[in-house]
């Protein structure tokens, strides 16, 4: 979904500290992106269920926890095809 650098394969010498830090490196973008995601969503959902739907059953709380999934995909694939066309 992102635009991650392609990493080479870690050395056996590499450390995990190492390794951790070149996947960070490479993938820092497309991490943050997920990670701002991930807060708006269950921020939103969570205000959502609370004010919303304060009369519902939790169970309608992890649909919509659930439904972040789709909306991830869906998100960042319009993002990718606006990116496209401009």
């Amino acid at each position: 979904m992102t635009d991650a650098d392609q990493i080479d394969e870690p050395d056996p010498d590499e450390s995990l500290a190492d390794r951790v830090r070149s996947h960070v490196r490479g993938n820092r973008t497309g991490m943050l992106q997920d990670l701002a995601f991930a807060i708006a969503w269950v921020t939103l959902v969570s205000v959502l269920y609370d004010v919303a739907f304060s009369t519902a059953p939790q169970w309608v709380l992890y649909m919509f926890m659930l439904a972040g999934i789709p909306a991830y995909f869906g998100f960042f694939l319009s993002l990718d095809i606006a990116k496209a066309q401009r």
